[in-house]
């Protein structure tokens, strides 16, 4: 369904109420994220394999004591008791005032303890008892090279059913590409199948091609990679990329086309957080 009457968004409204994805392992990350970033971003925290997760409290203590909205990963194969889920959850809302999450599935063959999904991490309501009210789940525009597109369907499909019926507020944040058209046909499939809950975009802020390219490749992006690398010369590796082309067309997308339910972008910051935010800041002021 289409709409040519809408206006497109501008560039400068495509970067309003932005989130962006961090490590919080080094602290000088989460004081950068303080110093560049909005007041009120929600700033989405990694959940790093072999970490103490409990680290995470204090970083994200920093965050919202600093005017930002901290939004901590929870690893569901790295959880390994439901007890330690609780006593995070717990710890966050109690120690940082953290109300939401995103949860993954998390890189792992077996996993380390009760979950082996999301969904049974939503199921367990070990979240839901300890002040988590809001809950993201992961979206892949291309796929993932690890899941069938029908179990990956399925497993949204399932996720969206449990929070219709537990009331459960939910949105999605996607992993990022580099075409946008992947993204629209993704969108308008939820959208055919009646999935209405927001949708955080997932894209790559500005970084060379060579660090972008490595990032894709680790991450499992699918056949939008080869618009990043198209093309022989060397030194095209070297230079930077930066995502605004990507950020047009899908202004153009959500003015032609009724309810693809975009809520904002979220950036991944491969070329470091303090870049991004100031091509951000820069970007709305031209």
């Amino acid at each position: 369904m289409t709409d040519s009457s809408r206006p497109t968004p501008t560039l400068a409204d495509m970067l309003r109420g932005y989130s962006m994805e961090i490590s919080a392992r080094e602290s000088k990350t989460v004081e950068a994220a303080a110093d560049h970033l909005d007041p009120g971003t929600h700033v989405y925290m990694t959940w790093i394999p072999g970490d103490d997760p409990f680290n995470a409290v204090p970083a994200a203590a920093t965050l919202r004591r600093r005017g930002l909205v901290p939004v901590p990963h929870i690893g569901a194969r790295h959880v390994e008791s439901e007890k330690q889920l609780s006593e995070f959850a717990a710890r966050l809302h109690g120690e940082a005032g953290v109300d939401r999450v995103l949860i993954i599935a998390g890189d792992r063959d077996q996993p380390a303890g009760p979950y082996d999904s999301s969904l049974k991490v939503m199921e367990s309501e070990a979240l839901q008892r300890n002040g988590i009210t809001h809950i993201g789940i992961s979206g892949f525009p291309e796929g993932n090279p690890n899941i069938p597109g029908p179990v990956l369907a399925e497993a949204l499909a399932a996720k969206v059913a449990f929070g219709r019926r537990t009331g459960l507020d939910l949105h999605i944040a996607t992993q990022f590409c580099f075409e946008i058209e992947p993204v629209t046909a993704w969108l308008r499939s939820l959208r055919d199948q009646g999935i209405d809950i927001p949708v955080r975009v997932g894209l790559a802020g500005p970084a060379s091609v060579t660090t972008l390219t490595r990032y894709a490749i680790r991450c499992g992006v699918g056949n939008s990679l080869r618009a990043l690398t198209h093309g022989p010369s060397f030194s095209r590796l070297l230079t930077e990329r930066n995502p605004e082309h990507l950020i047009r067309e899908l202004a153009a997308a959500i003015a032609s086309e009724d309810n693809l339910h975009v809520q904002g972008l979220h950036f991944f910051v491969f070329g470091g957080l303090k870049k991004t935010a100031e091509w951000i800041k820069a970007s709305r002021a031209s």
